[in-house]
Formats: C-alpha cells, structure tokens, sequence
C-alpha cells in the first residue's frame, strides 16, 4: 500500500487496483527455489550433523537437508563437514573429546536402513558438554519423500534443543508471474519451507494476489482477476478443486482464514469505500465490520479470533489498527513514522509484524504488543507482505534483488537471514502454512 491521502472515493479505488497490479513485473519465474543464507546469528549455537550411514546412493542427503535446515532458523552454525575429524554413525562411536575440541556444542549422527518398503531413517542427537544423549528417533519415509522425512527429523532436534516446536515440515505459498505487457502467465505454487518440491497449483493469464492458508492447511483462498475483476477464490490444495466465493462490484481482496476455519475476513468496496467484511464459508453470508470515510484493507487475525488487525488510512497515511469483535471498536496500533501496513500477528498475540517505512525504504519491522516498540528487523528496502512461520521464528516475505523479484526470510530477532531467489524472474505474494501434523 502507498500512502494515501483523502481523495474522492473513485481515485481512492483506482488506487488500490493499481497496487494489487503493480506486485508483479515482466520477468520468467522458476517453480522451485534456493536458499541463500544472507546473515547469520551471532548467538547461534555450533552444532555438526555427520553423514548418515547407509545414505550413499540414495536421491537425497539427508544429513545435509538436516544441516541446511538448523542453518536457515538462524538458532544453529553448523560445522562444516571437511572439519570434522571422525564420523560416527551412532552414539556408542561417539568420543565427546574429539568434538569438544571443536567447540562443537550438539552432534547429530545416524544411518538410513532402506528395504522394499522404503528408508527407515534412524538418528540420535548428543549434547557434548553433556556426554549424553538427547534424542533418538526412527522415521519411516516411502521411496519418493526423504526430504520430507529428513524435515521431520529436523523438527525433532530443533525442538530438542530450544523447545520450540520445528517448522520445518512446513510449507510456503507463493506467486510468479512471466511474460512482458499483455502477455503475462501467472502461477501459484506451493512448496516445502526450504522452496523445494515445488507444485504448481493454478495457472492464469491474470493476476494472483494474497493467497491464504486456512487453518488445516488444505486450502488456500486468494484473488484472481480471470473475472476480468478482482474475486475471491478458495481451492483444495491436493485435488485442485475450487470454488469462487466473491464476485462483488468493485474490490474483492486480502481473504484472512479465522482460526477456526469457519469464516473469512476480506476487504470489499461492494457498498462504497473499501471496509473489512466478515464471510461465513459454509453459508456465504457477509458481515460489515468497519464503515469509515476511509480505506480499510488487509486483515489479518488474531490467534484467539477475538480481533483482527487491519489498514487504514483514516489518520491520513497507512497505519495498523485493532477491531475486537466483543465491542465492534477499532484502536489504532501504530504511531512511529507515517507508514505501517500488512500486519500480521506472532502466534502467540504478544506481537505484530509489519511492512514499516523508514528512511531507507519499506522494511519488515515487529512491534511489540505490551510497549508498542517497533524493531526494524530486515536489512532489504523494498519488502512486501510478510508472513510469520508457525512458531513464530522467522517472518517470510518478498523483495527485490538485482530488479527481480524474491523471497526472503528474516528471524523474529533480525539477527538472521535467508533468501530464496528463483532461477531466474519474479516470485511474490509468500504465505507461511500453519503445521500440517
């Protein structure tokens, strides 16, 4: 959102259609994506993750998914594999001496056992200063998911660790768009939290914006304008069916799944100026939350669906406000600087995230609920709509690298940081799913 002054309602509404286009340039996008580690933590936590026995041969290397995976949460540095001066596979080969000597706080070992069946991963987590052992755990994987596999092995010794549950059997959803002028192609994908095994589940020549993962993360509500306007959509991530929700006049945008699945908050200029409005999924009907001589956009929930957050420009610029459902009032949230949009709660309501502008650019910044003091947390200057992982460790989001656009990633904390840049064009619109397990 740009900063929006009092204008007659007509521009006002232009306004906002020439946004939700303006999130896509002319560049080829590439379904799956990288990860490039951008900043590390300087409280991260050494850590080696040894290759695994048995694993020779097979299609993926489950150590090093491990290891990449405890590196991206920004809370491990791993040790490189060339450092290490044995490999032991199990605890019992395990010479803590050896390791300490390497300043080397955890260690990971393990083997693969495969069979007709599929792989049974095996592995065992050390805490060295310790000499004991924190976790065994066995997993079963079919033939074609070892990366799924090595994700919930690494949920277990994230969780171990730091006691917060992994998300890294998570998934990401996002947008691209191809093609110069008229002839555009754009895409809405899913893929794992790392930007692999990326699916493409719809296809367009118009526009996607905002997708949405509800509760149970087997859906996804977004817009398309293949109505020749924008409407809102929701469709079955594993079987591709959809159903249109909205086909209002004028604006239909930002859907935002309530906890408990059963309604959709969206904002819609159906009668007016846009204001934030209130579906029942299972019988369509609509609520009218907000009715301002203003633009009321991009809600989001709380954890408790007690309230939601919102845009406004009623105080003359984007700022982020608060409705409470119990008393139909909205409080104002944000008051440094004169730009504060797309927010977003951490799961445990105790703060928000945001797309703030600075004197450098738009950033993703965190407020904290009980001081109202807000962090700029990313080193970019063009970021777009954050999304918060589901243990509340890192914020997703969309930048701009070398005139392209990507993906990128930053902790709760802003001491760490990730990109995942596709091969080549533009990658927009990341929505973070809730656990899947």
């Amino acid at each position: 959102m740009q900063t929006i002054r009092q204008t007659p309602l007509r521009a006002r509404l232009l306004l906002i259609g020439s946004l939700l286009f303006s999130l896509f340039l002319s560049n080829a996008a590439s379904a799956n994506l990288t990860i490039e580690i951008t900043r590390g933590s300087d409280r991260a936590l050494p850590i080696a993750v040894v290759p695994f026995d048995g694993n020779e041969g097979l299609p993926e290397d489950v150590a090093q998914i491990i290891q990449d995976n405890l590196e991206r949460s920004g809370y491990f540095a791993p040790l490189q594999r060339d450092a290490m001066f044995e490999r032991p596979h199990n605890a019992q080969e395990v010479q803590f001496g050896t390791w300490r000597s390497l300043d080397v706080r955890y260690l990971v070992v393990g083997d693969i056992d495969t069979s007709a069946e599929g792989y049974r991963l095996n592995a065992e987590l050390m805490d060295i200063s310790g000499q004991r052992r924190m976790l065994s755990e066995s997993i079963r994987s079919g033939e074609g998911n070892l990366r799924g596999a090595a994700h919930r092995l690494s949920d277990q010794i994230f969780e171990a660790i730091t006691d917060i549950r992994g998300a890294f059997s998570t998934r990401i959803a996002y947008v691209t768009a191809q093609g110069v002028g008229d002839d555009m192609q754009f895409g809405l994908y899913v893929a794992d939290a790392d930007g692999r095994n990326s699916q493409e589940i719809l296809s367009s020549e118009h526009p996607i914006l905002s997708p949405a993962w509800s509760p149970d993360g087997r859906k996804l509500a977004y817009v398309s304008f293949e109505t020749e306007q924008s409407a809102i959509y929701v469709q079955e991530v594993s079987s591709g069916q959809r159903v249109q929700l909205t086909s209002f006049e004028g604006i239909n945008s930002a859907p935002a799944w309530s906890p408990d699945g059963r309604r959709l908050a969206m904002s819609l200029s159906k009668d007016g100026q846009p204001d934030i409005y209130l579906m029942n999924v299972a019988s369509r009907s609509i609520e009218r939350l907000t009715n301002s001589n203003s633009i009321d956009t991009e809600p989001s929930w709380a954890p408790d669906g007690r309230s939601l957050l919102f845009t406004s420009d009623r105080s003359g610029g984007p700022q982020l406000y608060r409705y409470t459902l119990s008393n139909d009032k909205s409080q104002r949230l944000t008051f440094t600087g004169n730009y504060n949009a797309r927010g977003r709660f951490s799961p445990e309501g105790d703060a928000i995230f945001l797309i703030h502008r600075s004197d450098r650019g738009y950033q993703v910044a965190r407020q904290d609920l009980d001081n109202d003091r807000l962090v700029i947390l990313s080193e970019t200057t063009r970021d777009e709509s954050p999304s918060v992982a589901p243990n509340g460790t890192m914020v997703i989001f969309a930048t701009q690298q070398n005139g392209n656009g990507v993906l990128s990633a930053v902790s709760a904390d802003g001491r760490s940081s990730f990109r995942l840049p596709a091969a080549q064009g533009d990658v927009r619109e990341p929505a973070w799913s809730p656990f899947l397990n």
